[in-house]
């Protein structure tokens, strides 16, 4: 990545530039706007003095030395710092992190149904593209048996349906099998005459880590896993489900592990679990949903800066943001 220095106006502290023109600005939110490139990544920073209401819109990740700053800001001690951490996460993969921000800037203004399908859309190209073949080619993935133990229990009672991941020695990473199951059981309650409230909550030491890596890039038509994942969407019967849905968290929350319940009208979480985006990381973006999910409860720059960042937030944090609703005591 080069770097472009300080510009001369407009408050600028940093313009950081990939091949490709893909990179990171850094602008000084009292001094002036980013500039206006689809390819950059947009970084605003609030380092002393009153801090802006207005002409927030144009920056994708807003830092602020306010250690309570309000929604769309996240509190850094070092904002320069911070931004500068952000901007090297944007040079390792540039191409992912700017695809990241331009659907984020867009998904709360489509229904989140299209939201889904922008984001399936741009990870289905991702997944060609270089930043993910490389992380691929650096984490192969592992030939394994097969398991067909089941990934999802279901167990209906009176008063409520208890939707259950159940692959605890994988620490219930998503693979197209659970994908697959929870689907089903996402359908199952919603066709259920009595229209009972429905919970989600995980077995084993975590709720998930995450997508399961070995499968990652293995499809051979991008095409096709596209309509796979737009018609076998968890997050999309999540969300379908309204008011009657209640995931409880636990332990690590990771990719689609924070991405489908955050679809849920109510999300609880016990003391220590912790939540976070990798997807940018692996030359990615969220793809179980996130882009939709998140941002409708924690707003899109808070949600880009867990993209970017992959930094994990904590359970005291996550519910200041609104991630989660409320938290449950601990077992």
């Amino acid at each position: 990545m080069s770097d472009a220095g300080a510009a001369a106006d407009g408050g600028a502290l940093r313009l950081l530039i990939a091949s490709g023109g893909a990179g990171a600005s850094i602008i000084d939110v009292t001094g002036g706007r980013p500039p206006d490139r689809a390819g950059l990544v947009r970084i605003g920073l609030h380092r002393q003095g009153r801090r802006p209401s207005n002409g927030l819109e144009p920056f994708d990740i807003l830092l602020s030395c306010e250690r309570d700053a309000p929604a769309p800001w996240v509190a850094a001690s070092d904002p320069e710092a911070a931004a500068m951490a952000l901007a090297e996460r944007v040079a390792a993969q540039p191409v992912a992190a700017t695809v990241a921000a331009q659907v984020l800037r867009v998904s709360e203004r489509l229904s989140f149904d299209e939201a889904l399908v922008q984001e399936s859309i741009a990870y289905s190209m991702l997944l060609a593209s270089e930043g993910f073949r490389a992380w691929r080619a650096a984490n192969p993935p592992r030939d394994r048996p097969p398991d067909t133990a089941p990934r999802v229990a279901i167990h209906a009672a009176d008063a409520a349906i208890e939707l259950r991941l159940t692959r605890p020695a994988a620490r219930n990473a998503f693979d197209a099998a659970m994908r697959d199951e929870l689907a089903e059981a996402f359908e199952f309650a919603i066709e259920h005459p009595d229209q009972p409230p429905v919970v989600l909550c995980g077995a084993g030491p975590a709720f998930s880590a995450g997508g399961d890596l070995d499968e990652f890039g293995r499809a051979d038509d991008a095409g096709r896993a596209h309509l796979i994942r737009s018609l076998r969407s968890p997050a999309r019967l999540a969300h379908a489900l309204g008011g009657r849905l209640t995931a409880c968290l636990h332990g690590a929350c990771v990719g689609a592990g924070i991405e489908v319940p955050a679809a849920a009208a109510h999300v609880t979480a016990r003391p220590g679990a912790f939540f976070r985006l990798p997807e940018v990381s692996m030359g990615l973006i969220p793809g179980a949903g996130g882009t939709a999910s998140i941002p409708r409860r924690i707003g899109r720059h808070r949600a880009c800066f867990m993209a970017i960042s992959g930094a994990d937030i904590d359970v005291d944090l996550a519910l200041a943001w609104g991630l989660i609703d409320a938290l449950e005591p601990a077992p």
